[in-house]
């Protein structure tokens, strides 16, 4: 993989703080059909926090109730009261992707897959095509099935959002983390819905060795079919970048296109972490800033723009203001692991990495202790 361990640890660590603290920056507004980038924007101006460089402010006392409603968890969430990660399954999915891997080793299969969700992960925990999938397991139904039966949200996010570990473990190796992120997506997902999922994976384990945002993303794209409307809404994000054009005119060209979709399709998801993750050109604070302001499902996106950011440039280098608050700390509904270290989750990840770097290993592996 040509990289040190020193720095292949620092390269996972952060991506890890990466993930968490762009889920906290997008939670306090994800509701995509409500929290419009133009209502972001607003919100952002009426408390003073253009450019986004910090976790979002708290409403001000006199602001529109129904204008700027938060999610619930603000208060957990909002920049000044942030002491430690509030509970989300796109870090959820992460830490049981995690124990997976440590459990069953790269070799494991789907249904190991579902065996895990039913073990370890709460029935009212998952949303969407991952509840579907869970009722199918829970009803006695196996793969591919899982993914097909009375399942409407098949195209959706969520297998995207259960991919940064596969391409944590496979660094500079997209092809395999890609191979890796569909096995698990196929439980829940089809389509475009895969696509996502592998292509999330690609991109995470190219920026170990990408040298750009843009050739960490044309790497991913290698690894999902050229034609399929995911590729085509990456490409012609990159392409509208390439060009000179605005990010806020790219992502108004993309919303005509992809708006119709809905706000938690994979695709016009995709499209925001592309433009964010290109307009960002590299820096942490910009990508994970631009990426929320995009809005759609801004927790989701955020994540996973900021595990990308924090591959790039490592845990080193992400600003104080986003890491700190963290206090090292994740909350989390999977089972034995709410309130597990984010230092303790990387350094089982670059163990796994570091094993990877070898031949697959397709026998169980028994995890040691937490």
């Amino acid at each position: 993989m040509g990289l040190q361990r020193a720095d292949l640890a620092d390269r996972i660590l952060g991506g890890w703080l990466g993930r968490v603290a762009g889920n906290m920056l997008g939670k306090p507004v994800e509701r995509g059909d409500h929290w419009t980038r133009d209502r972001i924007d607003r919100y952002l101006r009426r408390t003073d926090a253009l450019p986004l460089t910090d976790y979002l402010p708290e409403p001000p006392p006199d602001a529109d109730a129904d204008e700027f409603e938060l999610r619930p968890e603000w208060r957990q969430c909002v920049r000044g009261r942030i002491h430690g990660s509030c509970r989300d399954d796109d870090v959820d999915y992460t830490i049981l992707g995690l124990h997976l891997l440590r459990t069953h080793g790269f070799g494991f299969t789907t249904e190991q897959v579902g065996e895990a969700w039913l073990l370890h992960l709460p029935f009212l925990q998952t949303f969407t095509a991952e509840r579907a999938a869970y009722r199918n397991l829970a009803n006695g139904l196996r793969p591919p099935l899982t993914a097909t039966h009375d399942n409407p949200y098949q195209d959706w996010i969520g297998a995207l959002i259960r991919a940064d570990i596969f391409g944590w473990t496979s660094p500079g190796d997209p092809r395999r983390a890609a191979s890796l992120a569909r096995r698990d997506a196929v439980l829940s997902h089809t389509g475009n819905g895969v696509y996502g999922a592998m292509w999330a994976a690609a991109l995470i384990a190219a920026a170990f060795t990408a040298k750009t945002p843009r050739e960490a993303i044309e790497a991913a794209l290698e690894h999902i079919p050229a034609s399929c409307r995911l590729a085509r809404a990456v490409r012609h994000t990159a392409a509208l970048h390439a060009t000179g054009t605005s990010w806020s005119d790219t992502l108004t060209e993309l919303a005509a296109q992809t708006g119709g979709l809905g706000w938690i399709h994979t695709v016009p998801n995709a499209a925001v972490i592309t433009a964010g993750l290109l307009y960002g050109a590299g820096d942490f604070t910009a990508t994970i800033g631009l990426t929320v302001r995009g809005g759609l499902d801004t927790d989701s996106n955020g994540a996973t723009a900021g595990s990308v950011a924090g591959v790039l440039c490592g845990a080193s280098a992400i600003p104080p203001q986003w890491t700190d608050p963290l206090e090292d700390r994740v909350r989390s509904a999977v089972f034995g692991f709410d309130g597990v270290r984010i230092s303790e989750l990387a350094e089982h990840t670059v163990r796994l990495a570091a094993d990877s770097a070898g031949p697959v290993r397709s026998s169980p592996t028994a995890p040691t202790s937490w």
